[in-house]
């Protein structure tokens, strides 16, 4: 006797079910749907969150190639505001290329928070080298030129 055939649900269709029963059981079935997502988190960790959530039921770019020109087209967005010396329009579209660049992580499976902290550690490492390499010639922070300290940089990078 064979086994009775069971419907395979595809993985998506259950989150969203899973959702809309998780909101059900916190009463927030009427609140919008990002209603609390991640208050309280930093903002890369909340954006990573709010794009999982959204992507969730298929508000999602399906490759990275899309996540990549929204990037490049929150960074044009960008340099006209700042060629524009648009102050608002400057941090508005710097968040969006921030969020952006989220997506691309969170895309990529990598946590913004760990990225930004690799990164961090990396621009320390560089600036300190190219202070040692500053004192070595005799040279503070302060005394150094915007040249001094380029050229020094550039080869703390090697």
């Amino acid at each position: 006797m064979s086994s009775p055939s069971r419907r395979r649900v595809p993985t998506d269709a259950v989150l969203q079910q899973w959702d809309e029963i998780k909101r059900g059981e916190k009463g927030t079935s009427g609140e919008p749907f990002l209603h609390g997502v991640g208050k309280g988190l930093p903002g890369l960790l909340r954006a990573s969150k709010i794009q999982r959530k959204v992507a969730k039921i298929g508000f999602d770019w399906p490759t990275q190639t899309g996540v990549l020109s929204k990037i490049r087209e929150e960074l044009l967005e960008l340099e006209a505001a700042v060629d524009a010396q648009d102050l608002p329009a400057v941090d508005e579209e710097l968040g969006d290329l921030l969020f952006s660049v989220v997506n691309l992580a969170r895309f990529r499976k990598l946590d913004p928070e760990l990225v930004m902290a690799a990164a961090n550690e990396k621009f320390e490492r560089r600036f300190n080298e190219m202070e040692r390499r500053l004192k070595e010639k005799g040279k503070t922070l302060e005394a150094a030129t915007a040249s001094e300290m380029d050229d020094e940089w550039e080869a703390s990078k090697k």
